[in-house]
């Protein structure tokens, strides 16, 4: 018997970090089932790396995934955007006729909107994986002006989306609450609400041999910009080299080294106690653990009910605790309710001062690592991820 057919319309290219671990992890587990295309916006200087193309080529057709990347737009931004709805509709029309493919998952709001447009011409089911309430990230993020024109059109499409998707997927329980919550969606029903969190691969994101001896290492992952707030990261680091004058903070980025340096000499840090290297993707989980701690403070505002943080699952997986905060997703019931680590609840000195003492009680416990990856493995293994996609699959596809 034919298995069915399913489109994956990613704006994110495949040819992204992003893109392989959050998009193309999944899928490859679930291409046993289901005859997969996957239609993505692929970034000019990604286009350019034939080397890259080729290795994502391969690793799709591997998996028996067929692959209709199409180029991504950026400026102007309204015009640049519509062009590649536009593109993005027309492939989605004849991939769904060509293949008869049977359903639609569509990641985040631009591919939900092409999503939605197919099924008003074809009738095709789809889902709205939403990744986030992206016009409330945008406005706190300064990048919109709140309730100007952008603003209020987005939400106005959002508004659209839930109320004509045929399953919504989000990152936390804390976002579901919220879009279940919407008067507009709850007094005239919607579709089901599933939580599947921003997962990593635990088969390569797993505990070392345990080290002895060496410094006490606060670790952090990844791009400070935006949401991040490394300033506190750098506060609660300060403490720590009270205690220990010997720890050291190991910055894992590739694009804002300097900007890093710049911020830990501002904060008194001297430049010996700070580490600062770029890794690959596949390099990623050694640098992990060689952490004591990783760090992932977020900003606690609106839209970051909804976020999942890659980092947070890829500490947890390697057994390391998380330094986080409140109000962000469900980060503080991880943390501070199933032992993954510890959340700020007030960015004050005494808070810190608390915050710090918890992480090293918690390097003192030889059981940390082990819970830590029985968090992990219970939010955010791909392939829980991966089977809780396929039963909804199978649920719009039947």
């Amino acid at each position: 018997m034919r298995k069915p057919g399913v489109l994956y319309i990613s704006y994110d290219g495949m040819l992204e970090p992003l893109g392989q671990s959050q998009v193309i992890t999944y899928l490859e587990r679930l291409s046993g089932d289901f005859r997969i295309h996957v239609l993505s916006f692929e970034k000019p200087e990604d286009r350019a790396r034939a080397d890259k193309v080729a290795q994502v080529q391969s690793r799709l057709e591997q998996a028996g995934i067929a692959w209709h990347p199409l180029a991504y737009h950026k400026r102007p931004t309204v015009p640049a955007t519509l062009f590649d709805i536009s593109q993005g509709l027309l492939v989605t029309l004849w991939l769904v006729l060509r293949h008869r493919l049977g359903l639609v998952h569509a990641r985040s709001y631009v591919s939900a909107l092409i999503a939605w447009l197919a099924k008003l011409l074809t009738g095709t089911p789809f889902i709205f994986d939403m990744r986030g309430f992206w016009a409330d990230e945008r406005a706190d993020g300064g990048i919109w002006p709140p309730g100007g024109r952008i603003y209020r059109a987005v939400k106005r499409i959002e508004r659209v989306l839930l109320r004509g998707t045929d399953h919504i997927v989000t990152l936390t329980h804390a976002s579901k609450a919220v879009i279940e919550d919407f008067p507009w969606l709850r007094d005239r029903g919607h579709a089901p609400v599933t939580v599947i969190p921003t997962c990593a691969d635990l088969d390569r994101f797993s505990p070392g041999a345990q080290s002895s001896g060496g410094p006490y290492t606060l670790g952090y992952l990844g791009s400070i910009g935006t949401w991040y707030l490394f300033d506190e990261v750098l506060a609660c680091f300060a403490i720590l080299r009270a205690r220990l004058p010997d720890a050291r903070l190991l910055v894992v980025n590739r694009n804002e080294q300097d900007l890093v340096r710049r911020l830990a000499a501002e904060a008194g840090i001297p430049e010996s106690a700070i580490e600062i290297t770029a890794a690959d993707h596949a390099e990623v989980p050694a640098q992990v653990r060689r952490m004591s701690a990783g760090a992932a403070i977020i900003k606690p505002v609106f839209s970051k009910l909804a976020s999942a943080p890659t980092k947070l699952a890829e500490y947890l997986g390697c057994g390391v605790p998380c330094l986080g905060n409140v109000d962000v997703g469900d980060m503080e019931s991880m943390l501070e309710g199933e032992g993954g680590g510890v959340a700020l609840r007030a960015f004050t000195q005494q808070e810190r001062e608390r915050a710090v003492d918890r992480l090293l009680a918690l390097a003192a416990d030889a059981q940390t690592p082990e819970r830590c990856r029985v968090v992990a493995q219970k939010h955010f293994s791909v392939d829980k991820g991966a089977e809780d996609y396929r039963a909804i699959y199978r649920g719009l596809l039947e």
